[in-house]
């Protein structure tokens, strides 16, 4: 098929841009790698731009060396598994509940989920109701206080919609129950959107900070990204992350290793689950 001088230029263009784009995204972490095992001075004078200058594992060694790194990480650990299988049950029992016409008042409860999406309560409010509830600085104000979100509810629910009903009408003429049905059929089936949700719900855990920040006060419960925030925004990076045997480190490098570090579990998660992603993330949007 023969392409038009309009679709040639439209290509071309499209190719420039992305590229342009990719640049654009690929450059800040180049940068912060590259920092991170760069020397300080060459970080300070401006020297770093693509490649490490002058190598060196002195921030890594400093960042590894600090007890409250390795706790924060734990602690991460911990919010993001626990936290993504809290998630990922309730929103499968939401979703698939929502996903059935028989359900009375469905359309009513898909109304005021769908409102959560535009309007919500406030920080405030948010805050107080934790401590009503006598959530502060407990774990289970993060695992469970932020445990639905709705947009991942919707698109597992989309996606438990587009399943035949004929497949659950035959399940249950062979006497499979509504648990038999989930678990035996709908959940096999869902492998794209299981996957997808689960990215979702891991990504945010392992990103979120401001409500712990908020709702947590004592160390040892503090996840990575916290530490994360105090390093980058506070720029309170603790004596012990300072020293080396030759010269002390300054604290951006220390940023720049902590930043990497904290990032690189989603990094190398991601690439097993891309191929799910890219299926799930299409959910709803052909109907045949």
């Amino acid at each position: 098929m023969t392409e038009s001088r309009g679709e040639k230029l439209f290509y071309r263009f499209n190719y420039v841009f992305l590229t342009l784009l990719m640049i654009i995204v690929l450059f800040p972490v180049l940068y912060v790698l590259s920092a991170s095992f760069s020397s300080p001075d060459a970080v300070v004078s401006g020297r770093v731009i693509l490649f490490p200058v002058e190598p060196t594992l002195d921030a890594y060694k400093a960042v590894f060396r600090e007890p409250t790194i390795w706790l924060g990480y734990a602690n991460t650990l911990f919010y993001t598994v626990a936290g993504t299988l809290v998630s990922m049950i309730l929103t499968i029992c939401g979703a698939y509940s929502l996903s059935k016409r028989r359900l009375k008042g469905r359309k009513a409860i898909n109304l005021m989920i769908s409102f959560t999406l535009v309007f919500n309560a406030g920080i405030i409010p948010i805050y107080m109701n934790f401590r009503s509830l006598d959530l502060l600085d407990t774990r289970s104000a993060i695992i469970f206080g932020f445990a639905i979100s709705t947009f991942n509810v919707i698109i597992l629910r989309t996606f438990f919609q587009s399943v035949p009903e004929e497949l659950e009408e035959a399940a249950r003429i062979d006497g499979a129950s509504e648990a038999t049905i989930l678990l035996r059929i709908m959940l096999p089936l869902s492998k794209a959107a299981l996957a997808t949700v689960t990215l979702f719900y891991a990504v945010g855990r392992w990103n979120g900070y401001f409500w712990a920040m908020v709702l947590l006060r004592s160390e040892d419960k503090v996840p990575l990204q916290v530490l994360l925030n105090r390093l980058v925004v506070q720029m309170k990076p603790s004596d012990s992350m300072m020293v080396t045997d030759s010269s002390y480190l300054i604290a951006e490098t220390v940023i720049y290793a902590t930043i990497v570090v904290a990032v690189l579990p989603m990094m190398l998660f991601y690439p097993f689950i891309q191929k799910y992603f890219v299926h799930g993330v299409m959910i709803g949007s052909i109907k045949g």
